[in-house]
């Protein structure tokens, strides 16, 4: 019988049962391990359950809350808004007086700027009733508002200072208008004729002047007041006046002493008549359609009574406040008109 070669790599019996033991000790150690932290995750989540559930239901509640606020407000200032526009078709109708009550509501329930809004049009119709007081303490109100928009506060000042110009110190009005009465402002226009007025109050002409020829040059100005501004700034001496006709580089100024354009040499051809050597032509029928006649021209006599009715009229300049709403009572400047020149004799 032959003897099997035993493997150098072949364990012993102890080996393997040594082997045998120590895998069986490793499963049981795991199986403890998982055991372990199995009961730890339970005992950690029973002992916080109520605090994480607490605070994700929290969560989703505020959730909600902030949603339906939202909502909430929106709604609010469109139901605010379509009472602003009801207000608005009131003023632009028969009652605009049935207006006031509206607005003064909306004017305390809201808080942004429909509620500015309303102010405004509030002490809009104040001022058209002549109710001056409830007007400006309306303004005043509009101006001491933080949160209001700056245009909104911007207005109220230019027409708070339109309504009381004539009762308020030249100071006063030069001090708040002199912010807005700056080129590029919005208010530049409505604010710098007041500031203006404020300052021939003062009897500065020096700064007057000036600040009604930029107002005059400003392009971006409505026509009328620039026309008023003008017509001030000519009153008190200054050019507001730059669209006249200046010589350019390409065609430059004759000097004095120059030689003024030499007269044509040779014959010069007479009206109606035939140039030698040329061909007469039938005449056509813009030629045989009669001359209109000229307009009569007036007698010396009649310029002169023109000048003197426009001389003994004086000239009123209007100093209203910024555009919007309905025009306060603005302060009015009556400047004496330029005499009448002096009517020449008639010639024999």
């Amino acid at each position: 019988m032959a003897i099997r070669p035993q493997s150098p790599n072949r364990l012993s019996r102890a080996e393997q049962l040594a082997a045998r033991d120590a895998a069986s000790r490793e499963a049981f150690v795991r199986e403890v391990d998982d055991a372990l932290r199995e009961d730890e995750v339970f005992t950690t989540f029973r002992r916080n359950a109520v605090p994480v559930g607490a605070a994700i239901v929290l969560g989703l509640a505020a959730l909600a809350g902030g949603l339906w606020y939202n909502n909430h407000r929106q709604a609010v200032k469109e139901q605010h808004s379509e009472q602003l526009v009801l207000a608005l078709d009131k003023l632009d109708g028969a009652s605009p007086q049935g207006a006031f009550p509206q607005l003064a509501a909306l004017a305390k329930e809201s808080d942004d700027g429909t509620g500015t809004v309303a102010r405004l049009l509030q002490a809009a119709i104040a001022a058209r009733q002549g109710n001056a007081a409830t007007a400006t303490a309306l303004y005043g109100q509009v101006i001491a508002d933080s949160d209001a928009p700056k245009p909104f506060r911007d207005l109220a000042t230019v027409r708070d200072v339109a309504l009381r110009f004539d009762t308020m110190k030249p100071e006063d009005a030069v001090a708040r208008l002199r912010p807005l009465a700056a080129p590029g402002n919005p208010w530049f226009g409505s604010a710098g004729e007041l500031l203006a007025a404020a300052y021939l109050r003062q009897n500065r002409k020096d700064l007057a002047g000036p600040l009604l020829v930029a107002i005059a040059r400003d392009k971006t100005l409505p026509d009328s007041l620039r026309a008023r501004t003008r017509q001030l700034a000519g009153l008190l001496g200054f050019d507001a006046i730059d669209d006249i006709a200046r010589p350019t580089a390409e065609e430059p100024a004759p000097q004095p002493g120059a030689p003024g354009p030499q007269p044509m040499s040779g014959p010069q051809p007479v009206p109606g008549q035939v140039p030698p050597g040329a061909q007469a032509q039938p005449p056509g029928p813009a030629q045989l359609q009669p001359r209109p006649a000229p307009p009569p021209q007036a007698s010396k006599a009649e310029l002169a009574a023109r000048a003197r009715a426009a001389a003994s009229q004086p000239i009123t300049v209007n100093l209203p406040g910024a555009t919007g709403g309905s025009p306060a009572p603005a302060p009015k400047i009556n400047l004496p008109a330029p005499a009448a020149p002096a009517t020449p004799a008639s010639q024999p």
